[in-house]
């Protein structure tokens, strides 16, 4: 005993449309992930790697990253010069404002790769040749010397 067929009817028609929406949260819910890496390589290989003063590994290495721009990047490594300088992980087509959601929509794994390669220069070896650089600037650090007078000679 159905008192409302009206009820029961409408519930038929909207059916298809249920079945859609459902569909379409499913989808959603199975969209797309994104994997964000840097590779960092050097030579020579093996330099500790620190990415914004957190320390990441030796090169090569690859890290997992949240967020595109610009990074600070220190490499270490014994008998090399220290090189500090800054490099920019760029943001694909696909990670664009606007794009990337639909991309996200996609059922699909995405994974983005930057890749930064540095070449790191030999520290000198020649004592003699260290000995002068740091002469050289300490002469550029030291204030130079002063015309002074005592105050009782100017009388």
């Amino acid at each position: 005993m159905n008192r409302h067929p009206r009820a029961a009817q409408c519930w038929h028609d909207h059916r298809g449309l249920a079945f859609v929406v459902s569909g379409v949260a499913a989808l959603g819910m199975l969209g797309g992930c994104v994997d964000r890496r840097i590779f960092i390589s050097s030579e020579p290989s093996g330099a500790t790697v620190f990415l914004n003063d957190v320390e990441v590994g030796q090169t090569p290495v690859e890290v997992e990253f949240t967020y595109f721009g610009v990074y600070d990047v220190r490499l270490r490594k014994e008998g090399y010069e220290p090189l500090v300088t800054r490099a920019e992980a760029k943001a694909p087509l696909h990670e664009q404002p606007g794009i990337d959601l639909v991309a996200l929509a996609i059922p699909a794994k995405k994974t983005t790769r930057v890749e930064w390669s540095f070449k790191l220069e030999p520290s000198p070896t020649d004592d003699a040749a260290l000995l002068g650089r740091a002469a050289e600037l300490r002469t550029k650090l030291e204030p130079l010397p002063t015309e002074t007078e005592p105050a009782s000679a100017k009388k």
